[in-house]
C-alpha cells in the first residue's frame, strides 16, 4: 500500500517539487476508495533520501502521514514531511495527524494546499508551527487542488461536484426514434465511463434507464487499486421502479429521490433510502434540494448519467459543474432522439457557456471534458 513509483517525479525538478509530486502520485492511489475523505499522500525525506511513504486508502483507516511515519520509524526525527493536503488537527475517526508529526520529531512539513474543511482550515498548520515545526504551503498547489476538486467544492458550497455525462452521435443524437442506442460509442469510451463511475461517490440517473434497460448502474472497471462501488441515486418522481430491479442486486446503497405525493412503496423502502421532496414549479423532483441532501451525506462527487430532460434541467439550473462529453463519428438523422432538452433561450447572450479543459481520442470516439466558464 505504501509503495512509491520512482517515475512519478523528475529528478531535474527542484527538491520540494520533486518530493511533492511523489506525494501527489501516492495520493492518487486513493482515487477510488478514499471518499468521503480527500485523497492524500505523504512522503518523508531525510538527507535527500526517502524514508517513509503512504496514502489514505479508506475513511476510518490511518491517514497518509501515519502510514509514512510508521514506515520511517525512529528515522523520522529531524526529517522533512511532504503532504499533499494540510495535516488534520482534530479528532475524527482517527487522531490528529499534526500531533503524530510533532510526536515523531518531524522538523519541517511541506504542504501542497490548505484543507478547506472547517475542522482543519489552517488549524493543522498553526498547531505544527506552535510546536516549532517549519511549514511551507503552496508547493504543487494547483495539482493538489485538481486532485481533490470535488472535495473542495463540497467544502466550499455544501453541494457535490457534479459531472454530467453525455454521449451522442456527431449530429447530437443519442438513440434512434424507436429507442435503439446500443451502442453508439465504442468499447474504449464505454470503459472510460466505467472508470469515471468508479472515481465518483455516487451515480445519478433518472428512473427511465432503470425501468427500460434494467440498468445496474455499477462501475465495471478493471483496476488493482483499492475501490468502493458508488452509491446509486435514482430520480423517480412517481416511485415506478420495480422492487426486483437489477440495481438492488448490487451491494452498494441505493437512494431514490421522489415527490411527497408519490405512493407508499414499503417493498422499495426495504431496499433503498427514500427521499421525498416537495415538487418544483415543473412538478418534478427539485434538483438543487436533492444535491443539498447528498452534500449533507458527505457525497463529494456525483456522476450524472442523464437523459435529455434531466440533463437539460441540470444545465438550465447551472448544476452541472463539469460535462464529460463522448462523441461518436456517426450520424443518426433528424428523427433520432436529441441529446438535451433545454429551455428556449430569449437571446444569444443567455447561452449556457462551458470551456473545453481536455480532449482526446478513445478508440474512434472523441472525449471532451468541459467545465463551466465561470468556474475556477
Amino acid at each position: 500500500m505504501n509503495s512509491i513509483n520512482p517515475k512519478s517525479g523528475d529528478a531535474s525538478l527542484p527538491p520540494h517539487e520533486y518530493w511533492m509530486r511523489h506525494a501527489l502520485h501516492l495520493a492518487a492511489q486513493g482515487k477510488y476508495s478514499a471518499a468521503p475523505n480527500p485523497r492524500v499522500g505523504c512522503v518523508i525525506v531525510k538527507n535527500g533520501a526517502l524514508i517513509g511513504a503512504g496514502f489514505h486508502q479508506t475513511a476510518g483507516t490511518p491517514h497518509a502521514e501515519v502510514h509514512a511515519l510508521r514506515m520511517a520509524g525512529a528515522q523520522a526525527r529531524g526529517a522533512v514531511a511532504y503532504v499533499s493536503l494540510e495535516p488534520c488537527a482534530h479528532f475524527g475517526r482517527t487522531p490528529p495527524c499534526a500531533d503524530a508529526l510533532i510526536a515523531a520529531g518531524i522538523a519541517e512539513v511541506i504542504i501542497a494546499c490548505r484543507d478547506p474543511n472547517p475542522q482543519v482550515a489552517g488549524k493543522g498548520i498553526a498547531k505544527l508551527q506552535t510546536a516549532g515545526v517549519v511549514c511551507t504551503v503552496g508547493v504543487c498547489e494547483q495539482e493538489a487542488l485538481d486532485l481533490n476538486r470535488a472535495f473542495f467544492h463540497r467544502m466550499r458550497t455544501g453541494l457535490p461536484f457534479v459531472s454530467l455525462k453525455l454521449a451522442a452521435s456527431m449530429d447530437g443524437r443519442t438513440a434512434l426514434a424507436n429507442g435503439e442506442s446500443q451502442w453508439i460509442t465504442g468499447a474504449a469510451a464505454r470503459e472510460n465511463v466505467h472508470e469515471q463511475r468508479l472515481a465518483a461517490d455516487a451515480i445519478l440517473a433518472g428512473s427511465g434507464s432503470v425501468i427500460a434497460d434494467n440498468a445496474r448502474l455499477n462501475a465495471r472497471y478493471p483496476t488493482a487499486r483499492a475501490q468502493q462501488q458508488p452509491i446509486r441515486v435514482i430520480i423517480d418522481s412517481r416511485l415506478r421502479i420495480p422492487a426486483d430491479a437489477a440495481l438492488f442486486a448490487e451491494a452498494s446503497p441505493v437512494i431514490i429521490a421522489t415527490l411527497e405525493t408519490a405512493p407508499a412503496r414499503p417493498e422499495l423502502a426495504a431496499r433503498a433510502e427514500i427521499l421525498r421532496f416537495a415538487p418544483n414549479p415543473q412538478g418534478k423532483v427539485p434538483l438543487r434540494a436533492l444535491l443539498e441532501a447528498l452534500g449533507r451525506r458527505q457525497i463529494n462527487h456525483v456522476f450524472a448519467e442523464a437523459g435529455a430532460a434531466l440533463g437539460g434541467a441540470m444545465l438550465d439550473e447551472g448544476l452541472a459543474d463539469e460535462v464529460q462529453l463522448y462523441l461518436a463519428p456517426v450520424f443518426l438523422g433528424a428523427d433520432a432522439r436529441p441529446l438535451l432538452l433545454t429551455a428556449p433561450l430569449p437571446h444569444l447572450s443567455a447561452k449556457i457557456a462551458y470551456r473545453i479543459c481536455g480532449s482526446r481520442m478513445l478508440g474512434e470516439d472523441w472525449h471532451f471534458t468541459l467545465r463551466r466558464a465561470t468556474q475556477d
